[in-house]
């Protein structure tokens, strides 16, 4: 008992408390402070059967609770104490978020070594699965991909322009896009997330984030900007075009990383050559030419050069409409349809209730940690 109360007091549970009783969340979705106990049974004692996702960052089970819910169960391997409050904050702030194309925090247990944080479950994989696992990409057409894509997007421009606090999420994957029963969007993982200060553009961090994925401003500066994800959702952006990886080092050196073979491609009218056969068979020229240009804009190498995710939304969510109303073939009917300004309908935000062993609630693949000296 004194050890589960050390552990309590250590991981920022009398915090986390305070912070609840002060009402300093805005939803009476709060998070939940959960027992050891509880979650090791709804874990059959956190049995390697219930594993459903590993990496270097920790480990995720999947839990069945007493009121029989299913949750996903996250066990980090370590915890920076000097980040108590910010992750107490960012649990809080998460807590609130109660969108319905972002993974649901239920809550978290402080009695153990490390915090556990308890997750809503989501059952079909993670986007990495669907596009890179033949069997699956070849039901994965174009209008699915596109409806992802905007899915991401939007939560991402929520997360960066409509949050109490401005979050970056910081590691934008395939892997951390989980998809439900219906191939619904839900982003996850924000384990390396960053609140934004109202009074601030950009962070100095310590440079995190998942090869391939990386935003080379962001590497060369340690500067973390809301651009950095634009940068990411780009490559994301790229995967769903084209149905390769990220990083891939048993490819030709030109090919290895994608955004750069993909911008090549681009650059010498190679697109058709590039993109993945199922997306060519159901898109047009004309959306494979919008999407790719955005994806374009979003891979500048300079971030002030790259659009707002809340820009990006807004492009996607019309391209999308178009393709669900192809007879919209005039200007008038395009804004008419889009809205006078364009702005992104507010369903599109509708509020509700990986590769290998990959679950998505955990950052997995080829997760980098820069040390930075003197900003290099």
């Amino acid at each position: 008992m004194k050890l589960k109360e050390k552990f309590f007091r250590q991981n920022g549970g009398l915090l986390l408390e305070q912070r609840l009783s002060e009402g300093q969340c805005a939803t009476n979705q709060t998070a939940k402070i959960f027992t050891e106990d509880q979650l090791k049974k709804a874990t059959n004692n956190f049995s390697e059967n219930r594993v459903i996702g590993q990496g270097g960052f920790g480990t995720v089970y999947k839990g069945i609770l007493a009121d029989e819910t299913v949750v996903a169960i996250k066990k980090s391997k370590i915890v920076d104490r000097s980040q108590t409050e910010q992750f107490i904050n960012e649990v809080l702030v998460l807590s609130q978020i109660n969108l319905r194309n972002v993974v649901k925090l239920l809550g978290c247990c402080f009695e153990t070594q490390v915090p556990l944080l308890v997750y809503e479950f989501v059952p079909n994989g993670t986007l990495f699965d669907y596009i890179h696992n033949k069997s699956k990409a070849s039901n994965f057409g174009w209008e699915i991909r596109l409806r992802i894509a905007a899915e991401t997007a939007g939560v991402l421009s929520y997360l960066h322009s409509s949050a109490s606090v401005p979050i970056i999420h910081r590691d934008v994957k395939s892997t951390n896009i989980l998809l439900d029963d219906d191939l619904t969007a839900k982003v996850s993982d924000f384990g390396t997330s960053r609140l934004v200060p109202l009074d601030q553009t950009e962070l100095s961090t310590m440079v995190q984030g998942t090869l391939g994925y990386l935003d080379p401003e962001y590497l060369q500066t340690s500067q973390l900007t809301k651009k950095s994800d634009v940068y990411s959702f780009g490559v994301v952006l790229v995967e769903l075009l084209t149905g390769k990886k990220a990083i891939s080092f048993d490819k030709p050196e030109e090919e290895r990383n994608l955004a750069n073979y993909f911008l090549s491609a681009l650059n010498e009218d190679r697109l058709p050559h590039v993109v993945d056969g199922c997306v060519m068979n159901g898109a047009n020229v004309e959306q494979l030419k919008e999407v790719s240009n955005l994806a374009k804009r979003c891979l500048e190498v300079r971030g002030d050069e790259r659009p707002t995710m809340k820009e990006v939304a807004m492009e996607l969510e019309g391209l999308r409409r178009m393709v669900m109303h192809p007879w919209v073939n005039n200007d008038e009917e395009i804004e008419h349809l889009l809205g006078e300004n364009r702005e992104i309908p507010l369903e599109t935000f509708s509020y509700g209730g990986g590769g290998d062993t990959s679950s998505g609630y955990d950052t997995v693949r080829n997760h980098i940690i820069v040390p930075v000296n003197d900003g290099r």
